[in-house]
């Protein structure tokens, strides 16, 4: 029986299988908690949007905030993707899993001299420029260089993605961005600098976005801020709509990504933009419900007000509960007769924190010693996660039909001591 939103995910005899692989087989080989990642489940996500564009002169660049694991970035890259990246540490990241520099947008609020001179130096598509302070370090970088940087002007539309509001990313209150009416007066500014090459115009306004209009709103809004452009003489190549495409967490039902671009679509031909060259920058839709996370029950704590299932993953596995509230849907990796009935619990992890929890109120009929799978967790989990209460990090497997490939080894204590040193008191300086 495959689970609605999760293709590569079925009970199999009973057992949890991803891509037909025993989650319970798995966690007793390489230990929990434990990501699991389905190749076929990313690849089906990317297929939406391709699908969407045929026709069209697209560049997908994979927003890999999302899940910057090496063997994921590598799917992607070697799907032809580009990569939207918002730190140095990225593109290292991204250049590591074979991206092509050409096709690495840089974005964010807070690029460093030292991360523009990196990505200047190994030749990246874009920098998606956020603010007029940003652009006159950008250009006195690049001419230090004796280059000319590539850039995107990313326009805050003042559009409500009616989403939590730590994710909403394009209203006025938000950081990021140009406001709309200082977008003309930024681009002559950059126009007239001599180590900058305007080629396009980029906006994002949120995550985990579940409705059409915020998309088309935007799309209206950012043409009328080109048009206006062009008639003052700047030529703009590429027009970057973003991402925050939301996934099915808890009954969402957000468009597919082909249906939302054939509407997009609609927009850009009616005035004229339809074969202009476009960006996207998808993340949470490609990989989202292509991670499952397994958890091992250690106890089960009936209390007055609740009863608490109390599993080995916490809020540095899967953050996003104890950050935003979010939903995760859990379920057993083994469905098992019991002769009790099943009961409602709070799921919670091992951290010293009353906000440690997995999952408010769930029905569960479960024992200690046997797992759960916590559902649509292959974006901002493990690239949120932490060592706090000195937790290793998780280890994580990529499921490509028949083969299970490691691509992050369980971390050990002893990774987490490598950068760290104790004082020498030998050494020390006496006191005055």
């Amino acid at each position: 029986m495959n689970l609605p939103g999760h293709p590569q995910l079925a009970y199999v005899d009973n057992l949890l299988c991803v891509e037909g692989h025993a989650l319970d087989d798995l966690a007793n080989q390489h230990g929990t908690p434990l990501f699991v990642y389905s190749k076929a489940s990313m690849l089906a996500a990317l297929a939406a949007y391709q699908r969407g564009f045929v026709g069209r002169h697209v560049q997908i660049c994979y927003a890999m905030k999302a899940n910057p694991s090496l063997g994921v970035l590598q799917v992607f890259a070697k799907a032809g993707c580009g990569f939207d990246i918002v730190s140095g540490g990225e593109l290292a990241r991204a250049l590591a899993a074979g991206a092509a520099p050409e096709k690495i947008i840089f974005s964010g609020v807070g690029k460093t001299r030292m991360e523009m001179q990196r990505a200047l130096e190994v030749g990246i598509g874009c920098f998606n420029v956020e603010s007029e302070a940003e652009i006159e370090v950008l250009n006195s970088v690049a001419l230090s260089l004796g280059k000319r940087a590539p850039i995107s002007i990313r326009v805050n539309p003042n559009v409500d993605p009616k989403t939590h509001p730590y994710i909403s990313t394009g209203l006025k209150g938000n950081k990021f961005g140009i406001a709309h009416d200082r977008t003309l007066a930024t681009y002559q500014r950059a126009h007239a600098l001599a180590g900058l090459e305007i080629v396009g115009i980029d906006c994002h306004i949120g995550s985990q976005i579940t409705e059409e209009a915020p998309y088309l709103e935007t799309v209206d809004r950012m043409l009328e801020l080109v048009e206006s452009i062009e008639l003052a003489g700047i030529a703009i190549e590429h027009l970057d709509f973003g991402g925050g495409l939301g996934i099915n967490y808890n009954g969402d039902s957000p468009p597919a990504a082909e249906t939302l671009w054939s509407k997009m679509l609609q927009r850009l031909d009616a005035r004229g933009f339809g074969q202009r060259k476009l960006m996207i920058e998808p993340g949470r839709s490609l990989v989202g419900n292509a991670g499952v996370c397994v958890t091992e029950v250690l106890y089960l704590k009936p209390g007055e007000q609740k009863n608490f299932c109390i599993v080995d993953a916490a809020m540095n596995d899967l953050p996003r509960p104890a950050m935003y509230q979010a939903f995760h849907t859990i379920i057993p990796t083994a469905r098992h007769q019991h002769a009790e009935a099943s009961q409602v619990y709070d799921v919670v992890g091992p951290v010293c924190e009353s906000g440690d929890w997995i999952g408010r109120e769930r029905r569960l009929l479960v024992r200690p010693g046997e797992r759960l799978a916590v559902l649509s967790a292959g974006a901002y989990c493990m690239s949120m996660a932490s060592n706090y209460n000195a937790r290793p990090r998780a280890a994580e497997l990529l499921l490509d039909s028949e083969h299970c490939h490691v691509i992050r080894r369980r971390e050990t204590i002893d990774d987490q001591l490598r950068c760290e040193a104790l004082v020498d008191e030998t050494t020390a300086a006496a006191p005055r």
